[in-house]
Parts: structure tokens; C-alpha cells; sequence
């Protein structure tokens, strides 16, 4: 049930004075809730709550912590039909992608029970005494990942659920052993109270400490200011635009004590199409992007937005079958009338830049909120030239850059920021020809794809969604998949620590039976 409330611990808050609604973009009318922003005295109960049980949380064993992410998959299921029919009020998003969407939440949360109850995530290295080593002496040193602190995490607005409320950012702080808070997104505020009342069912029926999970409404940046701020929060997870992660990064850098944002941002996604696979296969590869572009009316953070090849009578084929295959398509409706404005405002924006033209553009008439996809295109040389052109307009809007030869293409490449996905469209063994281009791609993005398109990000432990800045904020680490717990803990060693006082993960018995490295050899046994 919507109550429009805070959920801060076990207990519901509205004490702030600021109210707002969701709106459905298809109906293009507010929803019924009214929901209450977070005032700053609920702001800090939440962060205390989360700092009295991130004390005990830290130290719950990875098959309680199991249990906990299994019964948030199990409660977020039980809320059948009511999640499924909030959520494309709040999105205009259709319920096939809701139903989807909620799957792929489950599966990441049951995937975290998995190797948190496995424990080996932990990395535990024991390098034993050498006491009798001359001329120094060895001590024993043993080391594992230790979690940071409580996190706040911010919800996406394109993904109301596996990029927000329990999505994996949360999914991955609580495995590691992190308190949450979740800074509820605003265009799905009645979604997110859903999902919350699931995890704070779940931490209760598991014995979970209160604190461990609260969840805050707000329809500005007003609570993700003071949260970031606080002095008892120790990381940020924020997946969202380049000026709002940015803006994170910068209030996080400049607190007394530093912490890190761990942002995923903007990325245009750079698709480079060869020119044999273009003369062999361009008509089918048009659809294919034409149909990439256009998904989810382009809201998404893999959506191909950049699109390059060398000139030629096979690109410019390529550019005429890519106009007629977009324009074929229906539109889409984007998440929120902000959404759509801003969309229209950076195309049109982009389409004022000179030497930059339009292709084709949906033209027939559309419904409030939906998108008119479009393609352009520019020169080489006048895409190096203008560093605006190298900006997302997230929607289905792509543009398609001409060059004139290998090594301009290398060139801007090379000069591109940093992306999420880079994708090299070959034929046969072409792709043998082009080594500096895959080079190019590789230092600028975090995944290559060959052959294939951007869009779908597939939850396992060899993705890596992330990449060079501004794609990300540390390219070290993914957004998705097992690996993305890393983010959430730091290394910790016990020097000379008596075995009997040790974490189980690093005693000599090896009571979890987890692998480590011991002594520069990988074991399970014990010694």
C-alpha cells in the first residue's frame, strides 16, 4: 500500500511540509498519491538508524545476509500487480518491460545471496609468521574486504527498479555488509514505497538490525545534498546525468572527510561499421540500429548515439536505409514531461551547430510525451572540431559521423570522453585491418562489442558496466553483476592478531571452508 510517507527504520515519517505527486506521461496527468519530502530532521534519523546498525549489520554472516537478499526477492514478488500497475503509471513504460525489469531486479538479489553465502568475495590472503627469518622477521599478516560504511544510494530515473530502490547498487551494499539509504527518485516515488515496504518486510522477518534499510522521498536535490553531506554516510551510488553525478562527486570530494561517488553517467556509445560489413550486410544493420536507437525511446544509458564509418557509396546507403527504418517506427513515450523537454531542447540544440544536418525525423503526429526519433549526420572534421557534438542527447536520437579515412577516424576516437560501450561492426576477418581503431575503442570505453548492439546489459560476473570518466567516476569498477560489491568495501589486514580473534574468513581453520590465498597458494583447507 501507498502511503506517500518516508520509511525510515521500521516506523513511517511525514514531518516535512513539502508535497509533491508522480506523473503518468501517457495520460500526461499527475498520479493520485501525494508523497512528503524528507525534512532535515528525518534526514538525520534515517543516517543514524543506518550508523547504529551498520555495527552489527557488518558483521551478520554471509548466510544471514542470504536469507535477507533472498526474502527482498521474495516480498518484491509478493507485491504482484500493484508494483507492476505502479510502475507504468509513474513511467508510461509498458508492463512487459515492468515484468522484465522486476526479473531482472530478483535475479540480482538472489544472485548476491549466492556469493555472499559462498563467502569467498571476501579475497581473505593469510601470509603466515616467519619468526626465525633473518635479519627481520616475519609477521603474520591477514587481509580481507571489510565494508565502508552506510551508503546512500540514488534511484535511477529510467530504471524505477533494477537501478533504484533494490536494484544493484542496494543489492550490492547490503551484500557487502552496508547499511542503505535510498534518496527515492521522484518521478517513481510511489514505486520506490513499494519496493522499501518489500526490504523492510524482509530485514524484519530475518532479524536484521533497524537501520539497515530506510527509504527517503524527494522531489528536489534538497535531501541528496544534506545525505551526501552527512558525515556518517561513506559512499555514494548514483546512476543518472553527467551534471547531477558530477555535482555529487564535487560535494563528496569536498567534506572534511572525502568519500567516494561511485556515478554512472553519460555515454554515447560509439558504433564503428567497416566498410565491408556496411557493403555486405548495411540494409539489416540499418534495422538492427533503427531498432537500437529507438528502444525504450532511447532511455537508455547504452542507447547508440554516436554512429561512425569511413565515406563511401556503402555508408551512405547505410544512412539512407538507417532514415527510412527509424521513421518507420512508432514513438515511444519518454519517462516525464522534464524528460522529453530536455530531449528536445539538446536536439535542437545540437541541430543548430553548424555543419551538422538532419536526415530524418518522425514527422507524422504524436501523442503528449512521446519522442520523434531522428538521425543526423556531420563530417569528421567538423565533429572533432566541436566538442558539443560529442554530448548524449539521451533519447532516440543518433547521429552519424562521416570520415574520411582510417586515421581520422582513429583520430576522434582517440578524442572522444570516456563511454560506456564501444561496438566494432565487421565483416569476416576485416576487423584484423582496423587493430589501431579496436585499440582507440578500448582506451576510451569500459565493454566492446563485436558485431552486435549496445543496448542490453547482461547480469553477470564478466560485465563491466562502466568506464573511463565521464562514463563513470572510477573505471575500476562495474555498476552490474557480482563484481560491483568491491565498490562498497576496502582491504583491512590484522597483523600478529591471535587466531581465536580473527574474522572466521581468516582463521586457521577455515570454518566457512571458503578458498584463499594462502601463503601465495590458492587452498580450502585448513592449517
Amino acid at each position: 500500500m501507498i502511503t506517500g510517507k518516508n520509511h525510515i527504520g521500521w516506523q513511517l515519517y511525514d514531518k516535512g511540509d513539502k508535497l509533491f505527486k508522480t506523473f503518468n506521461p501517457v495520460s500526461n496527468q499527475e498520479n493520485k498519491h501525494d508523497f512528503y519530502e524528507a525534512s532535515g530532521e528525518e534526514i538525520n534519523r534515517a543516517v543514524d538508524l543506518a550508523w547504529d546498525a551498520f555495527s552489527s549489520y557488518q558483521l551478520v554472516s554471509g548466510s544471514s545476509k542470504s536469507e535477507f537478499l533472498n526474502a527482498i526477492a521474495d516480498e518484491i514478488e509478493s507485491l504482484g500487480d500493484e508494483l507492476i500497475e505502479t510502475y507504468c503509471s509513474e513511467s508510461g513504460l509498458p508492463a512487459g518491460r515492468a515484468m522484465g525489469e522486476r526479473g531482472r531486479t530478483i535475479f540480482q538479489l538472489r544472485t548476491f545471496a549466492d556469493l555472499v553465502k559462498k563467502g569467498d568475495w571476501v579475497e581473505a590472503h593469510i601470509d603466515t609468521a616467519i619468526p626465525d627469518r633473518s635479519p627481520v622477521p616475519k609477521p603474520d599478516l591477514r587481509k580481507m574486504m571489510i565494508p565502508l560504511g552506510p551508503v546512500v544510494v540514488f534511484g535511477a530515473s529510467n530504471f524505477p527498479l533494477a537501478y533504484s530502490t533494490a536494484g544493484g547498487d542496494t543489492a550490492a551494499a547490503l551484500a557487502a555488509g552496508c547499511p542503505v539509504i535510498v534518496k527515492s527518485h521522484p518521478m517513481h516515488a510511489g514505486t520506490g514505497e513499494l519496493i522499501a515496504s518489500a526490504i523492510i518486510k524482509a530485514a524484519q522477518r530475518t532479524g536484521m538490525p533497524e537501520g539497515v534499510f530506510s527509504n527517503l522521498n524527494s522531489s528536489g536535490i534538497e535531501v541528496g545534498v544534506q545525505l551526501v553531506r552527512h558525515p556518517k554516510v561513506k559512499a555514494v551510488g548514483f546512476t543518472g546525468s553527467i551534471r547531477g553525478g558530477r555535482a555529487l562527486y564535487d560535494l563528496a570530494a569536498n567534506r572534511e572527510e572525502p568519500i567516494p561517488v561511485f556515478a554512472e553517467m553519460g555515454s554515447v556509445n560509439p558504433v564503428v561499421f567497416l566498410p565491408k560489413a556496411l557493403d555486405q550486410r548495411g540494409t539489416s544493420l540499418a534495422k538492427t540500429y533503427a531498432g537500437s536507437v529507438t528502444l525504450g525511446t532511447g532511455q537508455f544509458c547504452t542507447n547508440p548515439g554516436l554512429l561512425f564509418g569511413i565515406k563511401g557509396s556503402s555508408l551512405d546507403n547505410f544512412i539512407s536505409e538507417l532514415a527510412k527504418e527509424i521513421t518507420a517506427i512508432e514513438p515511444g513515450c519518454m519517462l516525464h514531461p522534464n524528460i522529453i523537454g530536455a530531449y528536445e531542447s539538446n536536439k535542437q540544440k545540437a541541430l543548430t551547430q553548424e555543419g551538422l544536418s538532419l536526415v530524418a525525423q518522425y514527422d507524422d503526429t504524436i501523442a503528449d510525451n512521446e519522442a520523434r526519433q531522428a538521425v543526423t549526420t556531420v563530417e569528421g572534421k567538423t565533429f572533432l572540431e566541436n566538442p558539443l557534438l560529442h554530448q548524449e542527447v539521451f533519447g532516440p536520437f543518433t547521429m552519424v559521423v562521416q570520415c574520411e579515412s582510417k586515421k581520422e577516424l582513429e583520430e576522434i576516437i582517440y578524442r572522444l570522453e570516456g563511454q560506456l560501450t564501444g561496438t566494432l561492426i565487421a565483416e569476416g576477418t576485416e576487423a584484423n585491418d582496423y587493430d589501431g581503431i579496436v585499440q582507440a575503442l578500448k582506451n576510451r570505453v569500459g565493454r566492446i562489442i563485436f558485431n552486435g548492439v549496445p543496448t542490453g546489459v547482461e547480469v553477470c560476473p564478466s560485465m563491466v558496466h562502466g568506464g573511463p570518466y565521464p562514463a563513470s567516476t572510477d573505471s575500476r569498477f562495474t555498476a552490474v553483476g557480482i563484481n560491483s560489491i568491491k565498490r562498497w568495501v576496502r582491504p583491512f589486514s590484522y597483523q600478529d592478531w591471535p587466531n581465536h580473534l580473527l574474522p572466521d574468513a581468516l582463521k586457521n581453520e577455515n570454518p566457512l571452508g571458503i578458498v584463499r590465498l594462502v601463503n601465495n597458494q590458492l587452498s580450502s583447507e585448513p592449517f
